[in-house]
């Protein structure tokens, strides 16, 4: 039989297909960096040289059992990369490399977890007085609003049903499951700071509330502010916009912080444009899940600095499943307080 040609088979042909997909019979396996540019590219969404350099950052973490048919770090990074770019079916990555759908699975689960656990050496805030004041010129360049070395503001990453108890509390606004993830990123739309442990029902001001990126802005680790939308409290170091502006002054600021703000938006469509899986959902345990934005993450802020592009014709849309914000009503005085006397500083 011709497993190629499924357009005519009947239900007693795609059982011998299934039968075959999941038989021990060895399968031909290709080097994928035997292929050219192009077609690497197309089969993985990003060239050879963004590979080789994953490959190269985690191979001493990967263990390469050499006998039988083990999978060689290139071909586990390669699988991880496609499953996550092109949310694939994972049987459909395991038939291109020679594998079980199985395989693919702990392949990704393990990739990601590596990734996820060298996160820190690639998502980082700004520390130095030198990188917070470079943060904040590249924040300026975009819309004349200073001080500012971050935006952040939350994403929901769809992932499969909660059959548990407390299932219900990971079902957000829209109604489907989720994992609320906080960002805070750059003007270059490098992921600064992630937070992916709260259920899809939380809001996203308790998010900020009760992370530890706050905690380092009230104690003064950071000269600079954040920009963030009115679903967050106006905070002496984190502004909001205004819900009603009066005066030309407060309708440039608010002007200022909308295009400001919007760097937010444009690297999540660039993040989840890089990795389907972010976009359309995942469907592993929430460990699994949680690892994967993570490793998702480092891959993206890695693509940047390694200047990798979309595809002709792709472009930077923030597809959000459109939820909407809940602002926050009940602004602390000293937060008004210092977002008046900033709006009188810098744009009166």
């Amino acid at each position: 039989m011709d497993v190629n040609s499924i357009d005519s088979m009947d239900f007693e042909d795609l059982d011998v297909l299934e039968a075959y997909r999941r038989s021990n019979i060895p399968r031909n396996r290709v080097n994928p960096f035997d292929l050219n540019d192009d077609e690497f590219r197309y089969k993985y969404r990003f060239n050879k040289r963004f590979g080789l350099k994953i490959i190269d950052l985690i191979r001493d973490d990967l263990a390469y059992d050499t006998r039988g048919q083990a999978l060689s770090p290139e071909l586990q990074v390669v699988c991880a990369i496609r499953n996550w770019a092109r949310h694939e079916i994972q049987d459909d990555t395991g038939d291109l490399h020679g594998v079980s759908q199985s395989v693919i699975s702990k392949t990704c689960k393990k990739i990601a977890s590596i990734l996820a656990h060298m996160s820190q050496r690639y998502i980082k805030m700004p520390t130095t007085l030198d990188e917070q004041e470079e943060s904040m010129r590249k924040f300026r360049s975009i819309a004349n609003f200073p001080k500012i070395i971050g935006v952040i503001d939350c994403t929901h990453i769809q992932i499969k049903k909660i059959r548990a108890d407390g299932g219900l509390l990971y079902i957000n606004r829209k109604g489907f499951p989720s994992i609320n993830v906080q960002v805070v990123c750059d003007a270059d739309l490098k992921i600064m700071d992630i937070v992916t442990r709260w259920r899809g029902s939380v809001h996203d001001s308790r998010i900020f509330r009760e992370c530890r990126l706050k905690q380092r802005f009230e104690a003064g680790a950071f000269s600079g502010l954040l920009l963030g939308d009115s679903g967050y409290p106006c905070t002496p170091y984190l502004f909001t916009p205004l819900l009603n502006p009066q005066t030309e002054a407060e309708q440039r600021y608010n002007r200022s912080h909308i295009r400001t703000r919007n760097t937010i938006e444009r690297c999540f469509g660039l993040w989840k444009q890089r990795f389907r899986c972010l976009l359309r959902g995942l469907y592993g345990d929430i460990e699994t899940a949680r690892k994967t934005i993570v490793a998702c993450a480092v891959l993206h802020n890695i693509a940047i600095d390694m200047k990798e592009d979309l595809f002709p014709g792709e472009r930077h849309v923030h597809t959000e499943n459109n939820i909407p914000v809940q602002p926050y009503v009940a602004n602390p005085i000293r937060g008004n307080i210092r977002r008046r006397q900033f709006i009188e500083t810098y744009f009166s």
